[in-house]
């Protein structure tokens, strides 16, 4: 069993509706167990932000699939909201990323290769992903600074 922290976020069209339909759509995947998602925000789009604002969020999710089988699920439910990639960090219906993954001893799994780098490589640098995470895994410390005091310091920047 897989833990996995997966960022949400939506700046076109229904945004709320766009991650409910998904969020419900992987709850009922038969290989996921569990699914817990952050309250919702809403933020200012970062790097290409010629753009509307996003509601964004966090889903602590369980699941028997491998990350590579979880990124292909995930893309599959971007695909189903209609998610088209035309600008790099541009405009989207959908966005799931996997920010966070845990084997089940609880180890942070390290992947980087050609479809898949997680840790994602910008979420300790992104207010928007680390406020939801906060939300649901208050504790967490990467490089040896806890969420808490990361969050601090980028609201100083």
């Amino acid at each position: 069993m897989y833990t996995y922290y997966i960022s949400v976020g939506s700046n076109i069209g229904d945004k709320r509706g766009h991650i409910n339909l998904a969020l419900q759509s992987l709850q009922e995947h038969d290989a996921v167990s569990k699914v817990i998602s952050s309250p919702l925000i809403e933020t200012e789009p970062w790097g290409y932000t010629d753009q509307d604002i996003f509601v964004n969020g966090m889903w602590l999710c369980e699941s028997s699939l491998a990350p590579h089988q979880m990124l292909s699920l995930l893309q599959s439910l971007e695909q189903g909201a209609g998610r088209e990639r035309l600008i790099h960090w541009g405009p989207r219906t959908l966005d799931l990323d996997i920010i966070l993954a845990f084997d089940e001893s609880g180890t942070m799994i390290s992947i980087c290769d050609e479809s898949l780098t997680v840790p994602h490589p910008y979420f300790w640098d992104r207010t928007f992903v680390l406020e939801p995470l906060h939300e649901l895994l208050p504790t967490f410390t990467f490089k040896g600074m806890s969420i808490s005091e990361r969050l601090a310091t980028l609201s100083l920047a």
